[in-house]
């Protein structure tokens, strides 16, 4: 079906019947009741980032036994955070919060290989350019910062990557703040 379709099908409904499948999705499919709780608090609701953020940690460290670590799921849910909520804020938060579980991980347990380092820096380094391209660097620079301090002890060059990445798009703020 193409949106075309769509269009076509919903310019045939009433007002009332409208209401009435809108409501019908929003009580049996969760994405659609987090994309409209997130759309009625003006893009942000705390409950529906949990969700998705709860998602993530449950990857990592679930309730009972060690964590699968998949890495695919937990982006998943940072790719399904997306789709559901406008706030920028939101976002950068949910993908900030994937880099901070991996790094409390790989603090836990040790050592981890490669294609893990390379995922929690490349989700780095695309946080870090959405809140400096959203001018949010002051609602995260801190957690920009503590992730990397965070990773000074692990292998395969994470820690110099994401140092790098931070002084690339923190040092102009700083410098400039430290020149007045």
């Amino acid at each position: 079906m193409k949106i075309k379709d769509l269009k076509q099908y919903l310019d045939t409904r009433s007002r009332e019947q409208l209401i009435a499948e809108i409501g019908d999705m929003f009580s049996k499919i969760d994405s659609v009741r987090d994309y409209y709780q997130s759309k009625l608090n003006f893009g942000y609701s705390a409950e529906v980032a949990e969700k998705y953020k709860s998602s993530i940690k449950h990857e990592f460290f679930p309730a009972r036994g060690f964590g699968r670590a998949q890495l695919s799921v937990a982006r998943k849910a940072v790719s399904d955070y997306r789709k559901v909520s406008d706030s920028k804020f939101g976002v950068a938060d949910v993908m900030l919060y994937y880099v901070e579980i991996g790094v409390q991980f790989t603090n836990t347990y040790g050592d981890i290989d490669e294609a893990f380092y390379n995922s929690m820096e490349s989700m780095y380094e695309r946080v870090v350019k959405y809140i400096v391209q959203h001018r949010m660097q002051g609602q995260f620079e801190e957690r920009c910062r503590k992730i990397v301090a965070d990773t000074s002890e692990m292998g395969w060059g994470f820690h110099d990557g994401l140092s790098y990445i931070y002084a690339e798009h923190f040092k102009e703020e700083s410098s400039s703040e430290s020149e007045t």
